[in-house]
């Protein structure tokens, strides 16, 4: 949204005021017959004090801003009560506008409000300029009026279709802008897609609701990834520097590869979205999500692919624990009753014969055991290992349990420190979220 958007909101004021009172005579017009109720034509604004009217045309017709400012202010002013009040102000929001008097415009736009409270153009400055403040509470109270506004808002006289179709396209954008930017900032993502995505469609190349809209898409619980990877790539393509490029679209980018698995076709959808405005309604089939492997997949594949005697104690534990049964047997068959010399992490010291310890990285960052260890006699305290230390030893397994996992080994010794016969490698990774 820029200013000259707004410019062309504010501009018609004049040339709408010009109109309405082009159309009366210099003289006050004689009363008109009444006619049948039921045939009344629309009301329209007439000026019957010769004075009054010719202070109006005077005031509207400089073209100076500030001679029609001083011109409507004093018009105003001289007739609180003239019916052409509301026009007045109206045009003095276009004249405070064009001598960059921000205050004295928002001012001009209260002071419509007081005669109209659904004067849509004076909503829509209020709106456009609480929105560039910051105020966000206030752009968003204004703009909602504005869209309540609009639905009753009628063509005026002099205005064709498709002038009076584009100015509420441009007011509507104006309205759902400051109403979305607002949501987003209360995390009301509902809210903010349905306006952001209404003021984005208004202005299809406005990155400064593009961007806002992508993030309440990418942000919600659960995000709109599709949507939400459009907007991001879109907004990437818009933005105004090299800088800001390149940091949207690293950011886009990150978002497309946790959802797709990799970046296979993010150089596609920056191609697509630099020339197309919104998404295509086949955008699913172009970006599927990644479904990783089920950890019982993950558990089959490992014991497809490599020896259990090459796995480490976490590959040994995600097997046991989640795969098939059919799996788990391959993997214990080869490890009960067999000696085998490892590290882990001491947990706790529960007796002179028994020490806990965590075999995996996940546990030992959790603090958990999943090994119970039996040595094969007493370990003279001088000699016992003390608990958050590494533990080189020999343990032969006997038993376990899938859940919670725990690996039960008997005739424990200690060894030097010296290299295992068998490390653990780091545990297997969870599955992408």
């Amino acid at each position: 949204m820029n200013r000259f958007f707004l410019q062309v909101v504010i501009g018609c004021v004049a040339t709408a005021g010009t109109i309405a009172v082009a159309q009366q005579p210099a003289q006050p017009a004689a009363p008109a017959q009444q006619a049948p109720a039921q045939q009344a034509p629309a009301q329209k604004k007439e000026i019957k004090d010769p004075a009054e009217y010719n202070a109006y045309v005077g005031a509207i017709q400089q073209t100076d801003p500030n001679a029609k400012i001083s011109g409507l202010e004093a018009f105003v002013t001289q007739y609180p009560n003239s019916v052409m009040k509301e026009d007045a102000l109206e045009a003095l929001m276009g004249a405070y506008q064009q001598t960059n008097n921000a205050a004295k415009m928002g001012d001009a736009a209260q002071r419509v409000l007081q005669v109209n409270p659904n004067n849509v153009r004076a909503l829509a400055l209020l709106t456009y300029s609480k929105t560039a403040a910051g105020q966000m509470a206030d752009a968003k109270q204004y703009g909602q009026k504005g869209l309540d506004a609009l639905k009753t808002l009628t063509k005026p006289d002099g205005m064709s279709d498709a002038d009076f179709a584009t100015f509420k396209n441009q007011l509507t954008a104006i309205f759902d802008r400051g109403v979305g930017l607002a949501a987003l900032g209360e995390k009301d993502y509902p809210t903010a897609e349905t306006d952001l995505r209404a003021a984005v469609e208004a202005s299809p190349n406005d990155i400064n609701v593009i961007y806002p809209l992508a993030m309440a898409y990418l942000q919600a619980n659960p995000p709109d990834n599709l949507n939400g990877l459009w907007f991001i790539a879109r907004a990437a393509n818009l933005a105004p520097t090299p800088q800001g490029q390149q940091q949207i679209e690293k950011y886009g980018k990150a978002k497309y590869v946790k959802y797709h698995g990799s970046d296979q076709g993010w150089s596609d959808l920056m191609a697509q979205t630099k020339t197309t405005a919104l998404p295509p309604p086949d955008l699913a089939t172009k970006i599927t999500q990644y479904v990783p492997p089920s950890l019982a997949d993950q558990a089959a594949d490992l014991v497809k692919n490599k020896k259990v005697e090459e796995m480490s104690f976490a590959e040994w534990q995600l097997v046991l624990s989640e795969g098939k049964p059919e799996d788990q047997e391959k993997v214990w068959s080869v490890l009960k009753d067999k000696p085998l010399q490892m590290q882990a992490h001491i947990i706790s010291v529960d007796s002179d014969t028994s020490i806990k310890l965590a075999g995996s990285q996940d546990d030992i960052d959790a603090k958990k055991a999943d090994i119970d260890l039996t040595m094969k006699g007493k370990v003279p305290a001088k000699l016992m290992p003390k608990p958050d230390t590494d533990l080189q030893f020999e343990g032969t397994p006997v038993s376990y349990v899938s859940k919670p996992f725990t690996m039960t080994m008997k005739e424990g010794a200690l060894l030097e420190a010296a290299a295992p016969a068998h490390h653990t490698a780091p545990t297997h990774k969870k599955p992408a979220q």
